[in-house]
């Protein structure tokens, strides 16, 4: 018992150090954004200094840096729960009634996610150009929903091949309707899946850079082009709106992971096994 508990204490120990080293750069990054430029480039670092909250009232202080995580948060959520509401619909038909070539119907989806951006960039610029919708929160909500479907299928699918037909059978039997079937028994059923799909591709429209610089603009910039345009001061690097808007753009993320996690665990599994009933 003795030589297991010590086996345990060590395997704990290395998770806690591997951890650590794993969020040193984060938690240097929140650390800085309590210096003042001269503390930050000081050499050797300063570990032991006076903080300064002057940097997060200076930075939202800035022209335009409410608006444009306003527009983050937005075109994130906006986006991701259009596409949670259309996958979960695709997936309902692909595990219930099985189309002719669904296993080819799900790779086509999930190969829109495998193409690298830089690949498809110029001709979704062109093709939101001639539509009208570049720079418009209907065109980019619709552009990240797009991308955010063929993940949330897949997911989404797993989940519900995992809960017997049989309650789709009873709920017929019983009087139940397609709806009441898919929004009263197999929905609580799968919200863990739902959630999962939900932070994932959060945190994948949260970071988005490079059709937001495109086919965005003045009126849907988000904070990851915003770092690109305002990294510059006084010529030089503007260190303390670089770690403060860092950490302040981080918690968003971070905090959804934290309240959902014991959901984002089980969709990591893609899917459980449930009995019948």
């Amino acid at each position: 018992m003795n030589r297991r508990r010590r086996r345990q204490t060590l395997y704990h120990i290395v998770l806690w150090v591997v951890a650590l080293i794993f969020f040193a750069p984060v938690l240097w990054i929140i650390i800085n954004s309590f210096k003042t430029t001269s503390g930050i480039l000081s050499t050797p670092p300063q570990f032991i200094f006076k903080p300064t909250l002057e940097n997060y009232p200076d930075l939202f202080a800035r022209q335009n840096v409410t608006k444009y995580f306003t527009n983050s948060i937005i075109l994130s959520s906006t986006s991701v729960l259009i596409a949670l509401v259309v996958s979960y619909l695709a997936a309902y038909c692909f595990s219930r009634y099985k189309p002719r070539g669904t296993n080819f119907l799900m790779f086509l989806l999930l190969s829109i996610r495998m193409v690298p951006a830089a690949a498809v960039v110029i001709p979704v610029y062109l093709m939101y150009v001639a539509f009208g919708w570049k720079d418009t929160f209907f065109g980019m909500t619709m552009f990240y929903a797009m991308f955010s479907i063929p993940f949330s299928v897949w997911i989404l699918k797993g989940f519900i091949d995992g809960v017997s037909p049989r309650y789709d059978e009873t709920a017929l039997v019983n009087g139940g309707s397609r709806l009441h079937i898919l929004f009263r028994v197999i929905l609580p059923q799968v919200a863990p899946g739902l959630v999962a799909a939900f932070i994932f591709n959060l945190i994948f429209v949260w970071n988005e850079f490079l059709f937001n610089l495109f086919i965005g603009g003045r009126t849907t910039t988000m904070i990851p082009v915003m770092f690109a345009t305002y990294l510059y001061n006084d010529g030089g690097w503007d260190w303390p709106f670089v770690t403060t808007l860092t950490t302040v753009y981080m918690l968003v993320p971070i905090v959804a992971v934290f309240v959902f996690q014991k959901y984002l665990l089980t969709g990591m599994t893609f899917g459980t096994v449930r009995g019948e009933v």
